[in-house]
């Protein structure tokens, strides 16, 4: 009787799953992300002067970095968890969903078309269409949300979307498509040694 001794091997180089759960690499490395996410969540730098209380967080480029590199699923993880956890140090619920929005609506769409198109053109086809996801959501969300916990009307935040809401959200979407860009690379390549 002849057994076979053909192993299958996946040709994947993002996966470091076996039989669909995450390897304890993986994890690992998903809650270092998380962590690096969470501390950039601190960082506050204001990118649009006219409206210097807009602040911009590196945060989002470690989850859009996780979505290429491990999958949609990862990158949404590494978006939400640090704001859920930052909402114990800084209670501001609807800032950080806004936030959580607007990293989820980036790297998911971003990763799911880099994936299914692959290579280089993948990439700069993701990241248009996150892009503009990411940007559709923002203005819809501040529509939505920012009147429910300041005092601005929705009439007052539709005024505020093509001189402050549009130019802000959209320099902060290509700043992480940007660094993302550079860093996605080299950043895959050593995870996945």
């Amino acid at each position: 009787m002849a057994v076979s001794t053909r192993t299958h091997v996946s040709h994947d180089s993002h996966s470091t799953t076996t039989g669909g759960a995450w390897s304890t690499q993986r994890i690992a490395t998903t809650a270092l992300l998380c962590a690096l996410a969470f501390v950039l969540t601190f960082v506050e730098i204001p990118i649009f002067p006219p409206a210097p209380w807009l602040m911009y967080d590196p945060s989002g480029i470690v989850a859009f970095v996780a979505a290429l590199v491990y999958g949609p699923a990862t990158g949404a993880v590494v978006a939400v968890l640090p704001w859920v956890l930052k909402t114990l140090f800084s209670f501001n619920v609807w800032g950080h969903l806004m936030a959580i929005l607007a990293g989820v609506a980036l790297c998911v769409p971003a990763a799911l078309v880099a994936r299914g198109v692959g290579g280089t053109r993948g990439l700069a086809a993701g990241m248009a269409v996150g892009g503009v996801v990411s940007l559709a959501a923002c203005i819809l969300g501040n529509i939505v949300v920012t009147p429910l916990y300041t005092a601005v009307s929705t009439a007052e935040v539709v005024a505020m979307i093509v001189p402050i809401l549009l130019p802000f959200n959209l320099l902060k979407i290509i700043l992480n498509c940007v660094v993302t860009a550079l860093v996605q690379r080299p950043v895959s390549a050593l995870v996945n040694r």
